[in-house]
C-alpha cells in the first residue's frame, strides 16, 4: 500500500472528492491548499467526450490567457532573412533556420514553444519524431506557423497556450499561477475553457465537456461544475 504524506492528507482536508464545487470556490480551495516553497503552477485538466482515435473528433488549438500564465516561455523560430530579424526584434531567444534545424535534429531543444515561418515547413518537417512527441511541433492551426512573426512572438511571450486532446480524451494546461489573485485564475480559466468549447469537432457527440478540474502542481485535485467555467 503506497504511503501518502501529511503534506498530501492535510491538502486534502475539507475537500469532498464526490461534490463538484463552483469555479470561484475551487480557485480559493487550491490557492488556500498552496504550502510549496515556489510559486506552484496552478493546471486545468478537461475530460471531453471525444474519442482522438477518429480524426473527426481530434481536439487541438491555443487559448491567450487574459491574465498570462505566468511562465517566462523560451521561443524558438525557425526563419530567414527578414522574417528572422523580425523575430529577432520581436523577441525571440532562438532564431534560425538550417543550422537550427541541424541542431534540433541532433536533440538540441533549448525552447518551450516553436515558430516558423511558411517557406520553412519543408525543412522543419523532418523534425516531426523530434519535436512532435513534444508537442512543439509547428502548427498553423494553433498560429505556430505564419509570416506573422511578430504577433506569433507576442502571443507565445505574453500568456498564449496550447491545447491538444490526450488518447484518454483529457486535455491538460497551466492557467496560472497560485501567486494570482483569484478573480485573474478565474479569468484565464474561463478564457481557456470558452477555447477549448469552440474547439468543439465536428465528429464530437453527447455531452462535450464532462469534467473540469484544477489543482497546484502539490496539492490536491478540485472538481468543478463544468457550467460555472462557461461564459465571460
Amino acid at each position: 500500500m503506497a504511503h501518502i504524506g501529511k503534506r498530501v492528507v492535510k491538502g486534502r482536508e475539507g475537500i469532498d472528492r464526490t461534490k463538484l464545487y463552483p469555479l470561484t470556490e475551487a480557485v480559493e480551495m487550491v490557492k488556500g491548499r498552496s504550502t510549496a516553497k515556489f510559486d506552484e503552477t496552478v493546471e486545468i485538466a478537461m475530460n471531453l467526450g471525444v474519442d482522438p482515435r477518429h480524426a473527426d473528433q481530434m481536439v487541438r488549438g491555443v487559448c491567450n490567457l487574459p491574465n498570462g500564465s505566468g511562465r517566462t516561455l523560451r521561443v524558438a523560430v525557425f526563419a530567414r532573412g527578414a522574417k528572422a530579424e523580425e523575430a529577432k526584434k520581436a523577441g525571440a531567444d532562438i532564431v534560425g533556420a538550417e543550422e537550427l534545424v541541424d541542431i534540433v535534429s541532433k536533440g538540441t531543444i533549448d525552447f518551450d514553444r516553436c515558430i516558423a515561418t511558411p517557406d520553412m515547413m519543408p525543412l522543419v518537417g523532418r523534425l516531426g519524431k523530434v519535436l512532435g512527441p513534444r508537442g512543439l511541433m509547428p502548427n498553423p492551426k494553433v498560429g505556430t506557423v505564419t509570416m506573422d512573426v511578430t504577433t506569433a512572438v507576442a502571443a507565445s511571450k505574453g500568456g498564449s497556450v496550447e491545447f491538444r486532446v490526450e488518447k484518454a480524451g483529457i486535455v491538460h494546461a497551466a492557467v496560472g499561477k497560485v501567486s494570482f489573485s483569484a478573480e485573474k485564475l478565474a479569468e484565464n480559466i474561463k478564457a481557456f475553457a470558452d477555447s477549448v468549447a469552440k474547439a468543439k469537432p465536428a465528429g464530437a457527440k453527447g455531452t462535450y465537456i464532462q469534467r473540469v478540474a484544477i489543482s497546484s502542481t502539490m496539492g490536491p485535485g478540485v472538481k468543478i461544475e463544468p457550467n460555472t467555467v462557461m461564459g465571460a
